[in-house]
């Protein structure tokens, strides 16, 4: 997977962890049910860096190409979802 970093606007996440988390063998890739979102192809990552930070991430693709366009830290309520994924595959 190859990165992108044109359109990112995070300072809080380095671009190695947002990487990390997209290796994440658990990581969830979600399309938002947004219309906006939707419209313009974003998508939405939760995943964990290899120091096991959560990641919310939002991010464009063309497939062979991952446009990062934000990244934050999950809120408590994202990592409850995730790790509830987590739970229900394993």
């Amino acid at each position: 997977m190859e990165f992108e970093w044109s359109l990112f606007k995070g300072k809080q996440i380095s671009a190695e962890e947002i990487m990390e988390s997209f290796e994440d063998a658990f990581s969830l890739r979600l399309l938002p049910d947004a219309n906006r979102f939707a419209s313009q192809n974003r998508f939405i990552s939760l995943g964990c860096s290899s120091s096991g930070k959560g990641i919310f991430a939002v991010y464009t693709s063309t497939g062979k190409i991952v446009r990062v366009v934000s990244a934050r830290p999950m809120t408590d309520e994202e990592n409850n979802f995730y790790e509830r994924k987590i739970r229900e595959y394993q």
